[in-house]
């Protein structure tokens, strides 16, 4: 269950037009600082972040279930925008087992370096010109709020 202060930070966002991405990104944060305080841990630095996007989903954040990736991936991420449709709560006991089972999992995937090996191998599958408007993106915003 996500923080109050993280779905008030992604309303925010939503309220100053930011994209849906932008707004999920408020979730990953929560997810990483919760597996960085030991609360419970993940597999890979990919599920601590596959965790935050579902969350968000599950919030109420209309982000789109990605465009490639398994068939399961894809009904996993509809399911969770209907679930944050319909508002239904989770069953106590299928969250106690949530958490039980991420307890056991280890808290060093979410360490600066295998964030950073993450981002690097998510970059890679991108093609050059894509990386470069990326860039190009971000210096034009780096400019605009300075």
């Amino acid at each position: 269950m996500p923080d109050k202060s993280t779905i008030q930070k992604a309303r925010r966002d939503k309220a100053k037009d930011k994209s849906a991405s932008t707004q999920a990104g408020e979730f990953v944060h929560d997810e990483i600082k919760k597996i960085r305080k030991d609360k419970h841990g993940a597999r890979s630095a990919k599920q601590a972040i596959a965790i935050g996007l579902s969350e968000a989903r599950r919030a109420g954040v209309k982000l789109p279930p990605p465009k490639t990736g398994s068939e399961e991936i894809k009904q996993k991420a509809n399911h969770d925008l209907e679930k944050g449709r319909a508002h239904e709560p989770v069953s106590p006991k299928r969250s106690r087992a949530r958490i039980k089972a991420l307890k056991k999992e280890p808290t060093t995937s979410v360490s600066s370096s295998a964030l950073s090996r993450q981002a690097h191998a998510a970059a890679r599958k991108r093609s050059a010109s894509s990386r470069s408007a990326s860039a190009k993106k971000a210096a034009r915003t780096r400019a605009k709020n300075q």
